[in-house]
């Protein structure tokens, strides 16, 4: 028998699935990225030395995995050594507490994209349309669960992605663009696509 609280979940759920279905309407549709703008961004090593490198450096003989503010993906770490691709991530701000709080559940090397090259072209926001999607919600909770909120405040409503990049003149292996906070990319397609680099060193390097 079906009772009064489970209708009342499942209206509720309904609710809240057509108010995220509606806000898709506000989104700014991602523009997909040049390899070119990213090959040549100057990123900033985080920590005691700030040394700087140009982009295409980190992966022109073995590739890599660049996550742009997220964490999840450290789960596919060893895989990731197994393959010999390095996992790398890129934020915007060089903030001490965020950025201390981020390296706890990233296991890589992690680098301030100063000029956001890494987040555009064409750069995407989530502002009062977040708080309309269950997505976003579930995601915070788990974020809250972990200990890891990041930074919601100002430029922290900027929508990051993942890519995989291949040496070389591979060029970009996988795009995948948050379409909300938390949003994450599919891992099964991530290591298919980390599998199409070839083993050892890039073709002439």
């Amino acid at each position: 028998m079906v009772t009064v609280t489970g209708t009342l979940k499942a209206v509720s759920l309904f609710i809240l699935e057509l108010l995220s279905s509606f806000t898709d309407w506000f989104l700014t549709k991602p523009a997909w990225a040049q390899l070119e703008v990213l090959e040549n961004t100057e990123l900033k090593t985080t920590g005691g030395i700030h040394e700087k490198h140009k982009a295409k450096s980190l992966w022109e003989k073995r590739g890599a995995v660049v996550m742009v503010e997220a964490s999840e993906i450290s789960s596919l770490r060893s895989q990731l050594q197994e393959l010999d691709i390095p996992l790398l991530a890129v934020v915007k701000e060089n903030k001490g507490r965020e950025l201390d709080g981020f390296k706890q559940y990233f296991a890589g090397n992690v680098y301030l994209d100063q000029k956001r090259n890494f987040y555009g072209p064409r750069e995407r926001w989530m502002l009062f349309s977040m708080f309309l999607r269950v997505g976003v919600w579930q995601n915070l909770w788990r974020a809250t669960r972990r200990g890891f909120m990041g930074n919601l405040r100002g430029e922290g409503l900027v929508l990051g992605g993942v890519f995989v990049i291949g040496p070389g003149d591979q060029g970009v292996l996988l795009e995948h663009r948050e379409r909300e906070f938390g949003d994450k990319v599919n891992l099964l397609a991530l290591l298919r696509a980390a599998r199409q680099i070839p083993e050892g060193p890039s073709p002439g390097k």
